[in-house]
């Protein structure tokens, strides 16, 4: 079994390199690393856009030197605090050294640079990204599934329990009115992206707003916490080496990571409308992962918090999904995205809607 790259972002074939490297030019980048990493062969680099990233683009580097990962916002027009290298080059700074897995960064460049855009150099870490299924040969019998499911929590677990003053991210975001903010956020972005009006989506806002629970814990919030943002270990499977995409990243609520994680995860038992809104192919139902009422009760236990509203951050994160869909969608049919992965995302807009109605309910 042959390991894969983990540099891949949010795409069923994140693992495909493409031969272009639209954004991130070899004769610009090659000068530039060679400057930064003080070795001269990264003149002569490849660099080859990994297919999919619905968000910053993701590029593979490569010399005799080594191989690298360049990140950098996507091309076009984009809102301006979502893609702000600057947070996730700090964060992924900041969490190195504790029980969180990050890659190690290399280099950060400003929106002056010879690139064009502000961007971040980071480590290659070689391990499995998991979308559409594992590997051949990879945690074949249930009791391995069972430790990518608790390592998938452990790992949520132990960020959210990182004292943010200790790593010197007491200042990276306002937990206060987490929450209130984030629905007036992604309402405006609904409003901003929509193609047509969708009245279950505005219930569904509403009903969010409407039984907002009262926020019971503080943390440094991932923003994007799913199967498809970690890399497993090449061979372990209860072993996670790195978690990527943390362009959300931010001081606030855990429990929206919580949400995010459980509405990313699929059970055999799922109902129509939960089996309709699968963003990712189903590999959490098979048998040995465990189902998403053992992963809240795992996250009580190694956090101390109260989940007594996971619902209802499920049910939110429904309601971004659903959103961030339209957002893709809107700025494919503008030219905007790089890659593929993007057909099904305004279909997938009412499911998503669907189910966050549904736990509401």
């Amino acid at each position: 079994m042959t390991p894969t790259t983990a540099t891949g972002f949010n795409d069923p074939t994140a693992q495909r390199l493409e031969a272009i490297a639209t954004g991130a030019e070899p004769e610009v980048v090659g000068p530039l690393l060679a400057d930064a990493l003080h070795d001269p062969r990264w003149k002569g680099c490849d660099v080859a856009l990994i297919s999919g990233g619905k968000s910053n683009l993701t590029y593979r580097v490569a010399c005799d030197a080594g191989e690298v990962v360049l990140r950098r916002p996507p091309l076009g027009h984009i809102l301006p605090t979502a893609h702000d290298m600057v947070r996730e080059h700090r964060v992924l700074g900041a969490l190195e050294g504790t029980a969180v897995p990050v890659p190690r960064v290399l280099h950060h460049g400003g929106a002056d640079s010879e690139l064009g855009a502000p961007f971040y150099v980071m480590e290659r870490v070689v391990g499995h990204v998991c979308r559409n299924a594992l590997p051949a040969g990879y945690a074949d019998a249930p009791e391995g599934r069972a430790a990518i499911g608790e390592a998938l929590v452990d790992v949520l677990a132990e960020l959210h329990t990182v004292d943010p003053a200790a790593v010197g991210l007491e200042d990276f975001g306002r937990p206060a009115g987490f929450m209130e903010r984030q629905l007036r956020r992604w309402s405006e972005q609904w409003e901003a992206s929509k193609a047509h009006e969708l009245p279950a989506l505005d219930a569904l806002r509403e009903g969010l707003v409407r039984t907002l629970p009262p926020q019971r814990a503080e943390a440094i919030v991932h923003g994007d916490y799913r199967r498809d943002n970690t890399v497993l270990h090449p061979t372990a499977p209860g072993r996670i080496v790195a978690v990527l995409d943390w362009e959300m990243s931010t001081l606030g609520d855990p429990f929206t990571d919580l949400g995010a994680l459980l509405a990313f995860w699929s059970e055999a038992a799922d109902d129509a409308v939960l089996a309709a809104a699968r963003i990712v192919a189903p590999v959490t139902a098979a048998e040995g992962f465990p189902t998403r009422s053992q992963v809240i009760e795992r996250y009580a236990v190694q956090t101390g918090f109260d989940v007594t509203d996971a619902d209802w951050y499920q049910a939110f994160a429904f309601f971004k999904l659903a959103v961030v869909c339209q957002g893709i969608a809107a700025r494919a049919a503008g030219g905007a995205m790089l890659g593929s992965g993007f057909d099904d995302a305004q279909r997938l807009v009412a499911p998503l809607v669907d189910a966050g109605r549904h736990l509401l309910a």
